[in-house]
Parts: structure tokens; sequence; C-alpha cells
């Protein structure tokens, strides 16, 4: 678990600085002619509409953290550094331009210094080791515009888990200057692809999100697919190949102990999370028709959702879990619906043209991300819950699988490449993309949610 460290100087002065305008692009970060403006009344969270030609990454100043081991402080500070640089946000600027060099955290910045670089926020830190033996970092965030102070934290963390510290801090520098959840202090879990392609080895791997520290979770023996996340502990839901059938498993990440849903009443897929953790709905086939069944994990008892001559899968809740989009062909191709559970009612959503598959909602709730495919393309993209606002984010030759990061602004997918598939990020606007690094093939990956 991450300690957090006594609050230095947590004001939090003139967040709402950083808002855009309500004309212009939600998700970017405000212009200095709109510093003073107060933002919408109401408004806890910036939305997911956006003008992708107002993105435009802010200038932010991360000089090397101090320290008494340069490495660590250094390693530090680059974590810090790219996190920031891949949200798509922020331009971090050449250190080699920075005129003030600093000897103590606390010293004040030369405000007039920082704004002849260009830079409209600054971070200074220090990250040390503690006297019981843990790692600690400390940061001043400020305000370059406006000189003055916005945020300071300590974090303290185990050495073994040190990337953290940097993940922590990038975390909120982004919830300061965005009013947006960060997302960096994540992890993703995937499956690993290893082998020629008609007999490949596939394990469930978790890492962080932006692809340091993999680590595998089975051994490969027994063909393990769809992992996903428990909302609100470390453990995984998947499916696993018994004696050659598929069953939903259940595994505690820290421990690594299994269990394996057996007596159900025919094969079993697509296992998800109910946002409370407490529940799983998945696909069962029971003869010619697959169904969508949900079960309490406490009781073991089920709740049937759909029975049809068709087949249902690829379920996922809304974030209240008063909904249940999912994949179904009733209607003789693969189209995305969505019921309202407690009346049972439910209403086809996607009327694009093509076949829609994996759906997953947004943890906001705005948006439901989806796999659509269509005139020799797999095309990942979004729509409204109402399956209005449909817009594509990425096309190619074969994209599938989006996942949300926990904040809703950023997807995750896998993109069939030579040799094997890889693992891709990109922003909701259809910007910023690019590759997540893994050590072998990847696939399917599921984003986690905050770490505790």
């Amino acid at each position: 678990m991450l300690g957090v460290g006594t609050m230095l100087n947590d004001v939090l002065i003139d967040r709402r600085r950083w808002l855009a305008g309500a004309g212009t692009a939600a998700l970017t970060l405000a212009s200095p002619a709109l510093a003073q403006q107060q933002p919408p009344p109401g408004r806890q969270r910036l939305p997911g509409v956006v003008d992708e030609a107002n993105i435009k990454p802010r200038p932010i100043a991360i000089p090397q953290f101090l320290g008494e081991d340069p490495k660590f402080s250094a390693d530090m500070t680059q974590v810090l550094a790219n996190d920031l640089h891949n949200s798509g946000l922020f331009q971090v600027l050449d250190p080699r331009a920075y005129i003030q060099r600093f000897n103590d955290i606390n010293e004040p910045p030369r405000y007039q210094d920082w704004k002849t670089v260009g830079a409209e926020a600054l971070v200074v830190g220090r990250a040390y080791k503690t006297q019981d033996g843990r790692v600690q970092a400390d940061f001043r965030l400020y305000d370059i515009l406006l000189s003055k102070p916005v945020a300071g934290q300590g974090v303290r963390i185990t050495p073994q888990l040190w990337r953290r510290l940097g993940h922590q801090i990038a975390d909120r520098v982004y919830e300061t200057l965005t009013l947006e959840k960060g997302y960096f202090d994540t992890q993703v879990v995937y499956v690993d692809e290893t082998g020629p392609k008609e007999r490949r080895v596939k394990r469930l791997t978790i890492m962080d999100q932006d692809g340091f520290g993999p680590r595998t979770l089975t051994d490969g023996r027994e063909l393990s697919l769809t992992p996903r996340f428990s909302p609100t502990q470390q453990e995984i839901c998947y499916i696993t190949y018994v004696n050659q059938q598929p069953r939903v498993t259940l595994m505690n990440i820290d421990s690594g102990q299994r269990e394996t849903i057996g007596n159900l009443p025919g094969l079993s897929y697509a296992p998800r999370y109910s946002p409370d953790g407490q529940r799983l709905v998945f696909s069962v086939q029971d003869g010619a028709a697959t169904g969508l069944v949900e079960m309490d994990l406490r009781s073991k008892q089920m709740r049937r959702f759909t029975q049809t001559q068709g087949i249902d899968t690829g379920p996922c809740y809304s974030p209240d879990g008063r909904q249940l989009v999912f994949e179904s062909d009733r209607e003789g191709s693969q189209q995305l619906y969505v019921m309202e559970l407690q009346r049972g009612t439910t209403q086809r959503i996607s009327r694009s043209g093509g076949r829609f598959s994996t759906p997953v909602w947004s943890p906001r709730g705005d948006y439901i991300a989806f796999t659509r495919q269509g005139d020799g393309q797999f095309a990942i993209g979004v729509m409204k819950p109402d399956g209005t606002g449909e817009r594509i984010i990425s096309s190619g030759f074969h994209n599938e699988g989006p996942t949300w990061a926990p904040n809703g602004r950023v997807l995750m997918f896998f993109r069939e490449g030579q040799g094997g598939p890889k693992l891709v990020s990109v922003d909701i606007t259809g910007k910023n993309e690019r590759v997540v690094q893994t050590p072998t093939f990847a696939s399917d990956p599921a984003w986690g949610p905050l770490r505790a």
C-alpha cells in the first residue's frame, strides 16, 4: 500500500483557470485569456465532447529532482515527465533552456525566468530515502502565469515500487491543472502471446499503464482469455479452459489465489464485474442460444438477463449499474444493445452500418466504446449511450478490444501488426495515438482502477 506523507502546501489555488471556455475544447487546458474565468455552475468534471482542433499541449518545466542519489532522482523525474508528455496535454520543456537552478525544494521560483523560457507551470521536487527504509518524493507545483504555488505533497513507498512515486506525482499535477482525475498510477492486465501464430502460448500478464514492470499471472498451460479488472479490489476475472471447456475464473492479483466458478448451466464466456465488484455478468451458451446471466459473488445466486435465439455476449454495466450494454446478432448481424435492468427493456443503439462488438461503458457514463467492422477494416469508436454522436477514434486492418482509463479520457486497444498484435493507447479525441511497449505480442487489454 502506498503511504501518503505530510501534506506540504496543498493549497490548490485557482485551479479553475485551467478550464477551457464553454465553446472550446473542454478537455484542453485553458488559455491565459481564460485564466480568471469561473467554471460553469455545477461543473464537477470535464465533458467528453471535444474539438480536436483546440487541443494544444501546455508547456511545463520539470527540473531534475533534488536528492542524495542523482540516478534515483533522475529516474523519478523521467517517470513524471513521461507520464505528463504521454497524456498529450503537456509539453515538457527542454531542461537545457532552464535559467534558474534549484538547490532547495523550498526555494521560491523566479517567475519571470520561467516565463522567459515559455513555461506555464513548474514542478520542483526532491527524492530521497527515509529512515524507515522506504523512499519518498516531495514536490511543489507552481502556476507561472499567475506567479503562485498551486499544490504540494509528499508520497512514500517501499523501494521496490519506487516508480509509483513518479506516477502519483503525475496524477496530482494532472488533476490540479486539468480538474480531471489522473490515471498514471494504474495497471493493465493483458494477454501475452508468444510462439508461432498457429501455436501461440497465451498468458495473462499485468504491467503498469506505461508498459513497465510486466509480470505473468498464468503459466500458459491452460488457455486464458478476456481478463477484466475488479473496480474495487486487486482481482481479475477471465475465461480459462478446463478440460477444453471455457469457465469463468477469479484471481487475486496479490496472492495468485484462483477460484473457478463451476456448476454453470452451459459454456461461459466474457465475464465482467459490476461497478460495486460484488457481481459478475457473463454469457452462457445453452444449446444453440447464448444469453446473459448475472451472478452474485457472495451467494452464487444467478439471475438471467436475456434468453433469445441469438447470441448475446460482451456485456458491460453502466457506471451506476442500472444498465447493460452488450452485442447480439438477434437481428441478423452483430449490433449493440442497451438494456434497462430494472424494467428489462432493450433498445438497439448501433445504426451506422457494419458489425459492432466489444462494447465497454466509459467510467464517466458519457460514452460507450466499441469495435466496428466494415469495409475491410476494424475501427475503434465511441458513441453516446443512446447511440447518437458516433465517432471513430482509430481505424486499421485489425483494431479491437477497447478499454478505458479510469478517468474516461484515454482508450487502450490492440492492433494486429506484422507478426502479431500490439497494444495501442489513444486520446478520445483520436489524437495522441501511441504504441505501448510490451516485451512480447499483446492483446485484449483491461485497464484497472487507480491504486490505493
